[in-house]
């Protein structure tokens, strides 16, 4: 099993490298990147980042169910997001927000928007490419760790959406306050 990173660790916020080589050490790592992710129990991990595990390749992997098989994202690139109701009819200002968490910054949570679909450009292990679309609670992850593979944080976006952020204690939230220019907020 690999050491998941934690924040400040700058391999978290650095971005990442293509990757160029897909011979039997990526295949290695992304076997050790599943057994990491599956070892995941409080909280349980529906996805992880190369750069959660100290590698900056762009590599991230989800498992949004115990059960679900687990999927792989080499060089990953989000075309097309689209937003809309789950009825299927597109509001196109219309996003989903959820309770997002992460591995990395351990016991923090918040509210982030994101798009309800994501058409997503990526190779396998093998390196064959592929172009599929992703929905619910799939597209919010492929969001979310993409994020990673570009250096931003879920707190980041939380922040920059003006989502209120919390932290977990005693398996209650309490809402972190911050002081921006002498302002509580």
């Amino acid at each position: 099993m690999l050491k998941i990173v934690t924040i400040p660790n700058p391999v978290l916020t650095d971005g990442t490298k293509k990757v160029e080589r897909f011979d039997e050490k990526l295949v290695e790592l992304v076997k050790n990147m599943d057994q990491t992710l599956r070892a995941q129990v409080n909280p349980q991990g529906v996805g992880l980042a190369a750069p959660q595990i100290d590698k900056n390749m762009a590599i991230f992997i989800i498992k949004p169910t115990p059960e679900a098989k687990t999927e792989i994202f080499i060089n990953p690139k989000i075309i097309k997001v689209e937003a809309g109701n789950p009825q299927g009819s597109e509001i196109k200002k219309k996003k989903k927000h959820r309770l997002e968490g992460c591995l990395s910054i351990p016991k923090i949570w918040g509210n982030v928007d994101r798009a309800h679909k994501v058409y997503l450009e990526f190779q396998d292990q093998t390196g064959k490419r592929h172009k599929k679309w992703f929905s619910g609670f799939k597209a919010l992850i492929i969001q979310h760790e993409a994020d990673h593979l570009r250096g931003v944080l879920f707190t980041q976006r939380a922040l920059e959406q003006n989502q209120q952020l919390f932290e977990e204690k005693d398996g209650d939230l309490i809402p972190l306050r911050f002081q921006k220019e002498g302002v509580n907020t």
